[in-house]
């Protein structure tokens, strides 16, 4: 009686109808003799979402947080030296990880609502003349401050100094939602997740490997098992895996692949950055918030953090457009509990379901007393919308012009 609600968090994101039903299906022989003959092809058209043209990419029914501890236990030793950057709750979650299966981590201090800070990067790796620093980490798009960092920048910095240390991206909210070039930006392990600009529930962690990596790997020694390349690669070479694979959510990555590819990938990432821009112009209408992005240079394209003003409860927002308005909004994490909320915009979004979530932020914020106008941010990204949608021709000009 009261609708659908409404879901404008960072992921899970919202699922077509058509990646529904492709799951909805009865349960599935794993082990079928025709099972291959989806699973090799799957496999091989994951790698264009990657832009990859060698090397691997596994399929691991996990969160993307298992595609971490895949792509460090596969390739590095114990003690290994690794650059990393924490400027947010996941790069933060990512350098926890690292000390804590045994990695010595030359961390990067940056303040949130910043990104990777390529001078360091470059300075220290010009530095390491012994190349004992054996990878680089980054975090594309840290999704708790709404963060996107220069990838292809950290590239050009190990170029310049010749260094050759494996590149690890945190991609799990950019890639299938914003650029991203693993082969052209020489990357060596991409960590992505089914939840997020692949349009699917959580539960699988995707992670493309380059040939580089798949190197290091026959010299690496941690300790794994389930998450072990080399089971993999045996059993994916038969079109088949080395435990029960998640098939419903098989079947829905394989009309997800199809739907990116078939409207390009360039187009994907324009969309969003036309979607992400709107969600801009209606921040700069409310009064008193801001991004926390701290400069164009670092905004997302697949969700924006948002600081309340000074004495509003972020948490309050969120409370009252979830109860009030049927909508969910991100939440602020760790230390910008309370200080933050955030607007998901990837995935299968368009301008009016965005009109329909920053509406619901509006009203909310009114609501727990935040001096703006009703309707100025929405109004502004219409504006936005309407400017920059690309036009349609409409079915009645195409029967005349026929």
């Amino acid at each position: 009686m009261n609708g659908n609600p409404h879901l404008f968090i960072p992921g899970p994101t919202n699922v077509p109808d058509v990646i529904r039903r492709a799951m909805n299906i009865p349960m599935e022989d794993m082990r079928a003799p025709d099972f291959a003959d989806f699973v090799t092809p799957l496999l091989s058209d994951l790698k264009q979402v990657f832009r990859q043209a060698g090397g691997r990419v596994f399929i691991y029914p996990t969160s993307g947080t298992g595609a971490w501890e895949a792509a460090i236990t596969n390739t590095l030793n114990t003690g290994d030296r690794v650059l990393m950057s924490r400027f947010g709750q996941f790069s933060m979650l990512w350098v926890d990880m690292a000390e804590r299966l045994g990695l010595e981590v030359d961390l990067c201090e940056v303040e949130w609502g910043k990104g990777v800070p390529l001078e360091d990067y470059a300075a220290r790796l010009a530095a390491d003349k012994d190349h004992k620093i054996k990878a680089v980490f980054a975090t594309q798009n840290e999704t708790a401050t709404g963060v996107t960092s220069d990838i292809a920048g950290i590239r050009a910095a190990l170029d310049a100094t010749g260094h050759p240390a494996l590149l690890f991206v945190d991609g799990v909210s950019s890639i299938a939602s914003i650029e991203f070039e693993m082969e052209k930006w020489g990357v060596d392990l991409a960590v992505a997740g089914s939840q997020k600009g692949f349009m699917l529930p959580a539960g699988l962690g995707i992670l493309a490997v380059s040939d580089k990596a798949l190197a290091a790997h026959e010299d690496a020694s941690m300790a794994r098992c389930y998450f072990s390349f080399s089971d993999m690669i045996k059993l994916n070479d038969t079109g088949y895996f080395p435990y029960t694979p998640a098939t419903q959510l098989l079947r829905g990555l394989r009309v997800s692949v199809d739907m990116l590819l078939e409207a390009g990938m360039e187009s994907v990432w324009d969309r969003h950055n036309r979607l992400a821009a709107g969600v801009r112009r209606a921040v700069e209408q409310w009064q008193g918030c801001r991004l926390v992005a701290q400069g164009s240079e670092w905004h997302s394209d697949t969700v924006s953090a948002i600081y309340t003003p000074e004495g509003v409860d972020a948490r309050h927002v969120i409370e009252t457009a979830y109860h009030k308005y049927q909508t969910s909004l991100g939440s602020g994490l760790a230390q910008l509990a309370g200080r933050a909320f955030r607007i998901g915009h990837l995935g299968s979004l368009n301008p009016v379901m965005l009109c329909g979530a920053l509406s619901a932020a509006e009203m909310a914020l009114v609501d727990v007393g935040v001096a703006i106008e009703p309707g100025a941010g929405v109004a502004a990204a219409q504006e936005h919308f309407r400017a920059t949608t690309p036009p349609v021709q409409h079915s009645i000009a195409k029967a005349r012009a026929a």
